[in-house]
């Protein structure tokens, strides 16, 4: 295997694409290599596609030899979240109701990466239909974070994050209802990015015109983030909250000057919980923040009944996927699914009503501060990695957590606000482990937050507290035989 390919930066290896000196083969199979040497000890990759993908990669070389035009994402491999349906490869969501499911067609985020040129290589690990941050279920069984194998990845996007991190894969997808995309960016040291609804369509919500529940991008970097972001933005008729977006503003930056900007920060936006070691690491890294912008104080908001609302409307989503599986045979659920459907079931028109009311308030209470501020930030996870066997996590502080998602109530109160956030890699916790800190920018203003974090991680790149960690991988090439215990059935490929 050529290690060298595999470290590259998807902007990296597309530019070396294009100039013809990186064979898109021969980047697939130093992917596939790494695959087969590092998922045994994290096990984020589930079913693969090889030999398709190796026919793909031959044709996106031929292309290149040939002088076609070649789109922005070329020859470059893709890892997709389980959530996302891939035509002809297996697509479970982590639920053995659909262990069996092999889609006839792409969805429309899928489908717009492939047009881009990038190559379906293999699927990412979640938990069932999504519902909690420990990427773990009985189909694959669960996936280990990449610094400590025994320890949580996060999720429902941490086979995502674990293939980035560990050099698998140069691309991969991600979705983010209460944090899916910034709890595991946040604990393996990648870059997860939440966009503002509407801006990636999805063809597969139920309740299309519900903000809850986007599509998004994950990479190693910023720039590989916005990459991806550049090639499934824009307008499609299944989604009624999307628009017209110019997708070329995402493929460069814009420089940032540190010094202008005002920076509001929180430990707890005043109603999440948060472990005590990482609210003493987060000052930390505040600290050093302050020192590259102009205003760097405490944000002063009102969050009102957040949790509550959140946890309505959630449920409400849940009813409207889960309805026909529940009616026929609830114990066919796994018990986080179960538990949301029996919640949401149990609601009252008027309780929907007072949380669409009440996210209306916080939206305009959130966005009045966006006068003040450029940027919002906080931690993205409220505690450092705990081990996969644990569900969730029950308590923070010895104080009891109301249910199994409580505990990333610091993604979810900005999921209700609608704002476009990100988890950006910033250096280790007290534990040793990868931090993120959450950037949250103005509505709409993806573009600008994308900036933003760029010149942040620019800033950072040198400095040894708060640079992007690095998992060893020479230390995952001896897999811990645990970390499979709870899988019931062979890998499978198609």
């Amino acid at each position: 295997m050529d290690k060298s390919l595999i470290a590259l930066s998807a902007v990296a290896a597309r530019r070396l694409i294009g100039s013809r000196q990186v064979s898109p083969v021969e980047l697939l199979d130093a992917c596939i290599a790494q695959i087969e040497a590092i998922n045994p000890a994290v096990n984020a990759v589930t079913a693969t596609c090889f030999e398709r993908a190796r026919i793909e990669a031959k044709n996106a070389e031929q292309a290149v030899l040939r002088g076609a035009p070649l789109g922005i994402l070329h020859g470059l491999p893709l890892g997709v979240k389980d959530l996302e349906e891939t035509g002809g490869l297996l697509t479970t969501y982590g639920s053995p109701l659909f262990r069996s499911n092999v889609p006839l067609h792409d969805n429309v985020f899928v489908a717009r990466l492939r047009t881009a040129g990038a190559i379906v290589a293999a699927k990412t690990n979640v938990p069932e239909m999504g519902a909690g941050a420990n990427t773990r279920n009985v189909v694959w069984g669960a996936t280990g974070n990449p610094f400590a194998p025994y320890l949580n990845a996060g999720g429902s996007s941490g086979g995502s994050a674990v293939a980035l991190a560990t050099d698998m894969l140069p691309l991969c997808t991600g979705s983010d209802t209460g944090g899916s995309l910034r709890i595991p960016a946040a604990l393996c040291g990648v870059v997860g990015f939440r966009p503002s609804p509407g801006l990636v369509p999805g063809d597969r919500k139920p309740l299309g015109w519900s903000p809850l529940t986007v599509s998004g991008p994950m990479g190693r970097d910023v720039a590989d983030t916005r990459l991806q972001l550049a090639a499934v933005v824009g307008r499609d008729d299944s989604d009624p909250l999307c628009y017209d977006v110019d997708p070329t503003g995402f493929l460069h930056s814009e420089e940032i000057d540190l010094s202008t900007l005002r920076v509001a920060y929180t430990e707890d936006f005043g109603v999440c919980e948060v472990d005590e070691a990482l609210r003493a690491t987060f000052r930390a890294k505040v600290a050093a923040l302050s020192r590259h912008v102009k205003r760097c104080e405490p944000l002063d908001i009102d969050m009102g009944e957040a949790d509550r609302c959140f946890d309505i409307i959630r449920a409400q989503n849940f009813v409207a996927s889960l309805q026909e599986a529940y009616e026929r045979d609830p114990a066919s659920l796994g018990v986080n699914t179960r538990s949301n459907y029996e919640m949401g079931q149990a609601m009252s028109l008027a309780d929907v009503v007072w949380a669409h009311a009440e996210q209306t308030r916080l939206f305009r209470r959130f966005q009045a501060k966006f006068k003040d501020y450029d940027l919002i930030v906080s931690p993205t996870s409220p505690i450092s990695p705990f081990p996969w066997q644990q569900p969730h996590l029950a308590e923070i502080n010895g104080l009891p957590l109301a249910n199994y998602y409580r505990w990333v109530a610091l993604t979810y109160v900005i999921t209700l606000a609608t704002n476009p956030a990100l988890s950006l890699p910033c250096g280790l916790d007290h534990a040793g482990m990868p931090f993120g800190l959450q950037l949250v920018g103005s509505f709409r203003g993806d573009r600008r937050l994308l900036d933003i974090a760029q010149a942040f991680e620019a800033a950072w790149r040198d400095d040894a507290a708060l640079q992007r960690p690095r998992p060893d991988l020479a230390k995952l090439s001896r897999p811990d035989p645990s970390l499979k215990s709870i899988v019931t059935d062979p890998p499978l490929q198609r």
